[in-house]
Order: C-alpha cells, then sequence, then structure tokens
C-alpha cells in the first residue's frame, strides 16, 4: 500500500518537478493529441476582469473539439476547468502551461505542444514577462505559425490581450498612466512600446490595443500610443480597446464582434484610427512638453460600440470605416488637455459634432505658486465627476495621489525635494495638467 500511494503522489506532482522547473503544465481530457479538420481561424481580445462567457464560447466553438492550449507566466490552472466543462463546449482536452522561466521558450515539449494545439488562449498577468521570455524566441516562431500557417484562433485576456497587435505596449516597469503619457508623450513610462517586430495577427497591422480601458482611464495613453507611432514611423495608426469583461471576436472575414452586457452596464469596446487627413502626424510632440495633436480637432477618429450578449454589434476590420450600433467620435488634445466629441458624419470628415463629451475642459488652479509648505489644488469643471489627481516629479515619479470625488485639496508639500513638479487631473470629461514649483 505504501508503494501504491507514492505512485499516486508521484503522477499528482505538477510536470515541472521532472523538467527543471521551467515551467508547469496541468491537463484536463484526453491527452493524447488530436488533428481535427474543422477548427477555425480567428482572434479574440478581452479587456480583462471577470471572463465573457459568450465571447468564450464562440472562441472555444472554433477549436473544432480539438485540443485548447492555455499559455501563462503567473498564476495556477484555473482554466482548465472552465474551458474544458464549464461553457458546454465539447474540446478534447485543455492544458494549462506556466512558463516559469526563459528556459521555457526552449523546451520541446513546450513549443510541441503550442504548435499542435487547435486554440491557443494567453491569460492575463504581466505583458512585459511575455514580452522578455517569447520575443526572438521558437515561441513566437511557433505562435506566428499558428497564425500565418495552420491558422488558428489565438485570444489573449488583459496582458494577453495587449501583446496582440502588431504594435504593443509592454512596459518594464510602472504602467503608463493618461495624466503621465498627455502631459509628456515621451514620458519613461513609455518603454516598451515595440511595432512590427513579434506577432504577425491578422487584421492587427499597425494596430496597439488596450485593456482595462474606462476603469483604469486609459482612452488617454492609448490616444499617446498613437501619437507617438504615427511621430516615430509616419504611417496611419489603429488601436482596439476594451473595457474590462468586453471581448472583440474577430473572424475569418476581419467582422469584429463586440460581446458584454451593455446596457446592464458600461460594456464598449473601441476602433481607433488616425484620421485620413494630411498631415496626420501630432503638431507638437517632444519630451517634457504637453501632446497637441488636434489636426481640426479630429486626430483619432474612434468608433465606440456597446458589447452585447448576442454579439449583435460589430465593426469591420478589413476597412476600418463601417459597423453597426456603435457610434463615431473624434479625439484631440491641445496642450496635454484632450477632448472627445460625438461625430456623426462619421470616419474621415474633420468636423466634429458641437455635442462634445466634455463641454468644458477642467482647469486646474493652484497657488500660492512657487508653493513652500502646503499646495491649494482646485479643480474646475469636473462636475462632481470621479477625478484622478496626480503629484509628479521632475523624473515623472508619482509622489501622491488621489482619486475620488473631491476637487478642492490642500496638500502638504514641506517634506518634497525642491524642484518644478506637475499636477495631472483626469476624469471623463478629459484630462488637465499644471506645473509648480517647490521651494
Amino acid at each position: 500500500m505504501r508503494y501504491v500511494h507514492v505512485l499516486l503522489l508521484w503522477m499528482l506532482l505538477p510536470a515541472a518537478c521532472a523538467q527543471g522547473q521551467s515551467y508547469t503544465r496541468w491537463v484536463v481530457g484526453d491527452t493524447a493529441d488530436v488533428s481535427p479538420s474543422g477548427y477555425v481561424g480567428g482572434l479574440v481580445l478581452a479587456g480583462g476582469g471577470t471572463d465573457n462567457d459568450d465571447a468564450m464560447r464562440w472562441m472555444l466553438q472554433r477549436a473544432g473539439g480539438g485540443d485548447v492550449l492555455v499559455l501563462r507566466a503567473s498564476g495556477s490552472n484555473g482554466y482548465n476547468s472552465y474551458f474544458f466543462s464549464q461553457l458546454g463546449v465539447t474540446v478534447n482536452s485543455v492544458e494549462t502551461i506556466r512558463f516559469n522561466n526563459a528556459q521555457a521558450a526552449y523546451d520541446p515539449y513546450v513549443l510541441r505542444q503550442i504548435r499542435n494545439a487547435e486554440l491557443v488562449f494567453i491569460a492575463g498577468g504581466d505583458q512585459y514577462v511575455y514580452y522578455q521570455y517569447w520575443k526572438d524566441t521558437p515561441v513566437e516562431e511557433a505562435l506566428n505559425y499558428l497564425l500565418l500557417e495552420k491558422k488558428i484562433t489565438l485570444a489573449g485576456t488583459s496582458a494577453g490581450m495587449a501583446i496582440l497587435g502588431q504594435a504593443y505596449y509592454a512596459p518594464s516597469g510602472s504602467p503608463l498612466t493618461s495624466a503621465q503619457a498627455l502631459a509628456n508623450p515621451f514620458h519613461a513610462n513609455f518603454d516598451v512600446l515595440g511595432w512590427n517586430d513579434f506577432l504577425k495577427t491578422p487584421f492587427l497591422a499597425n494596430t496597439i490595443t488596450d485593456t482595462h480601458y474606462d476603469q483604469r482611464e486609459r482612452s488617454g495613453r492609448h490616444f499617446a500610443f498613437l501619437a507617438r507611432l504615427t511621430h516615430a514611423h509616419g504611417e496611419r495608426f489603429y488601436g482596439i480597446a476594451c473595457n474590462e469583461y468586453v471581448a472583440v471576436c474577430i473572424d475569418t472575414t476581419g467582422r469584429a464582434i463586440v460581446f458584454g452586457d451593455h446596457p446592464n452596464y458600461s460594456d464598449y469596446a473601441y476602433f481607433l484610427k488616425t484620421n485620413c487627413q494630411q498631415p496626420r502626424e501630432p503638431e507638437v510632440i517632444q519630451p517634457n512638453t504637453p501632446l497637441t495633436w488636434n489636426r481640426q480637432q479630429a486626430a483619432v477618429v474612434v468608433y465606440a460600440v456597446p458589447g452585447t450578449k448576442t454579439g449583435a454589434n460589430t465593426f469591420n476590420l478589413k476597412t476600418w470605416e463601417s459597423g453597426t450600433g456603435g457610434q463615431w467620435q473624434h479625439w484631440h488634445a491641445a496642450q496635454g488637455v484632450m477632448a472627445q466629441k460625438a461625430a456623426p458624419n462619421g470616419a474621415c470628415n474633420p468636423t466634429s459634432s458641437e455635442r462634445e463629451v466634455s463641454t468644458m475642459p477642467m482647469r486646474l488652479h493652484l497657488y500660492p505658486n512657487p508653493a513652500r509648505e502646503q499646495l491649494l489644488i482646485e479643480v474646475e469643471g469636473a462636475d462632481g465627476k470621479p477625478i484622478s489627481l496626480q503629484l509628479l516629479d521632475a523624473l515623472g515619479r508619482v509622489v501622491w495621489q488621489y482619486r475620488g470625488e473631491e476637487a478642492d485639496h490642500v496638500l502638504s508639500v514641506g517634506h518634497l525635494p525642491a524642484g518644478p513638479y506637475v499636477l495631472a487631473a483626469q476624469s471623463s470629461y478629459g484630462a488637465s495638467w499644471g506645473q509648480v514649483l517647490l521651494r
């Protein structure tokens, strides 16, 4: 009996024990590889937070009853039972492989399982780890084989979604905030902003994604991503963003289907593109200077699409010109203040409607300035909406922050080193900033 117990215990141990700890694997279902002919290509971009069951069913159905592989660099095997038995879609197996270090990207078993999969799902976590572990490795080659040759569906949520565009943001340190990006479009937290040197996802050429969008107020930084890329490469760039629980499911024709729970929740996906007018580059984009990207108040054209349980609302990624169920908007920024306007005339018309999302930009009043012991902060134009405030030093480090509905603050600054600072404000109405000198 002792031998049986030891044998069973050995069988239950994570596979990494025999693989030098470079990866850990968990499997449910049939471990024998199958090669179904019914799998279908596609992409799933999920905004993070709770998974959308309707989008996940759409995704699993495209595996054609084959093998599902979950890739991750943190966490455990929670997706195995969810995909295998909780959504009502039959697949042969679900395996999770967690990368414990970069050596797993060269392991023959890992590479074989990636190439044999009929569906790959990249979990959330830290996209910089995926970038470090996979870029310029056999894993990158294997994933591009799945996208371009085998043509299966590739999916990702949160960090997994963040690396699926052919342009990508994988921060090596603190994630960039909208306030930082608009106040300084060359802020250190832009690192790493890459383009056309990683994954070759269909329909996402020159496209950068962003996640947790409205929940973490990321529209300003996404706008700045497009500004940086346009400035650096002189091409037209695009963006896809999802709120939490929202997923964009892209079929082989380029139709993007948006799943969510609107109108019960504010579940939106956003499709961004630089305007067709020339010149399209930002008017003012340089280090330590607030971004100005105006272009007749239509620098970026956006189609905002509510996600529904049936996926009734869509957008055409083949043309980036038409959709169903959404609304066109124009976004622009002047001296680091971003504004968004309804654009009923659609995609490339630079004339926006006067119905602004923000009818009056926020204004900051900071005094005394220079300040020595205390700084009084007054925000005009927030109108009781939740507001995010950050005080940043000359290196872009956040030394104080606040999120709530209070517009006025008395901030003690006597303990801070003397020098220049930036006070950045962000709300659903837009963004604003002000310079402060501490003595």
